[in-house]
């Protein structure tokens, strides 16, 4: 399995000069070869990717476009091979034939974006050297922050500056599978606010609640921002301070979630979870303390975590009843406010509210479970 290993990056001033000149020319690449797929599309006609590989060969020798011979050529190949992948992605989610949410066409790139990145595969012959660091073409050898070591040859490596003016090498590596240890254990997953997770072991997991914490030292940034005069070096400062300061936050938030997820991985052989639309609860008054849980983060991990250390992951379906379901006689007593945390069940079970949803969970994911593995999902008479 592929999995993706980010380290932070020192680049030099002359360094960093040179990667802001390959983003903007990867940048102009894309935003020329999607210009002609639109034209393209308007004349109802088709433009293949070799078509755009040898029109960009072509600019590269027009005085207009002759800057993009002084940086890789790989580089300028990954953003025409970026934007084949979003019009893939578009077309499947027209079509139906790709899962998940709905993907809109392809954007134009702007140099005002929060994020750069450019991309270099094995035939840009990147390397790491003998004094570990990180050789790039036309860029030079770039200090890495190493936090470990890489398991395999990585097969590509992309350069990322983000909002805050962080560099970071995100390589792709070929990682084999860990099985842990078998464990007799196995648990359901309730996801909440007031507390993060309820398991069906009884085990709770507090809600950090990074965000709201930060919210004083952000709101203060924030209003250092809006005095500065737009379009001035102070402002721009300024501008950077506020995404430094959401930055430690989003840090902070995936540490975290990684910390809980291969605690939770590690102890059990099988984990559940509700598949939450996150999508639609970020559109209620929740919005702000749904996206500051992460849950989207976190469950991604999980599932990522269980496929490499064989372990099994599922989800029960979002319509599930797990709030409603006693938990001990099966009766569905109906939908309850968020505000009531206990209720007792017709059987004269008094439930925790989270607590009984986690062990339904548990219950539901293993009946999934074992039906797709044959097994025996009613009990033994």
């Amino acid at each position: 399995m592929q999995l993706r290993y980010n380290f932070r990056l020192y680049p030099t001033v002359g360094q960093q000069q040179s990667l802001a000149q390959a983003f903007g020319c990867a940048r102009v690449v894309f935003n020329d070869a999607l210009a002609i797929r639109q034209q393209a599309f308007r004349e109802s006609r088709r433009v293949s990717d070799a078509e755009l590989s040898k029109l960009l060969t072509e600019s590269k020798k027009t005085p207009q476009r002759l800057w993009l011979a002084e940086v890789s050529a790989v580089v300028l190949q990954q953003a025409l091979a970026d934007l084949n992948t979003a019009y893939r992605n578009f077309f499947g989610s027209v079509t139906g034939t790709r899962k998940g949410g709905k993907v809109a066409p392809p954007r134009f790139r702007s140099r005002k974006d929060n994020r750069q990145a450019i991309r270099f595969t094995k035939n840009a012959r990147f390397a790491v050297t003998a004094g570990r660091k990180l050789r790039l073409p036309k860029i030079g050898d770039v200090s890495v922050r190493w936090s470990r070591d890489l398991p395999s040859d990585p097969s590509s490596v992309t350069v990322v500056k983000d909002a805050a003016g962080r560099y970071f090498a995100s390589f792709v590596v070929e990682v084999d599978e860990q099985p842990l240890p078998v464990s007799d254990s196995e648990v359901g997953i309730d996801l909440g606010l007031t507390t993060f997770a309820v398991l069906s072991n009884g085990k709770t997991i507090d809600n950090p609640r990074f965000l709201r914490r930060a919210e004083r030292k952000l709101g203060k940034a924030q209003r250092m921002l809006s005095r500065k005069e737009k379009g001035g070096k102070n402002r721009a400062k300024a501008r950077v301070e506020v995404a430094r300061a959401h930055a430690r936050v989003a840090d902070t938030r995936r540490d975290w979630a990684h910390k809980q997820s291969t605690m939770i991985i590690r102890d059990n052989q099988a984990v559940f979870v509700e598949d939450l639309c996150v999508k639609g609860l970020a559109r209620t008054r929740l919005a702000k303390s749904v996206h500051d849980a992460g849950w989207g983060m976190f469950t991604r991990m999980l599932e990522e975590k269980a496929a490499r250390y064989g372990r099994v992951f599922s989800k029960v379906d979002r319509f599930f009843p797990s709030s409603q379901l006693c938990s001990v006689c099966g009766v569905v007593s109906g939908k309850k406010p968020l505000h009531v945390r206990e209720w007792m069940c017709v059987c004269g079970t008094v439930h925790d509210r989270d607590l009984n949803a986690a062990m339904n969970i548990h219950a539901a994911g293993r009946a999934e479970w074992l039906n797709a593995c044959g097994g025996t999902v009613s009990p033994a008479a």
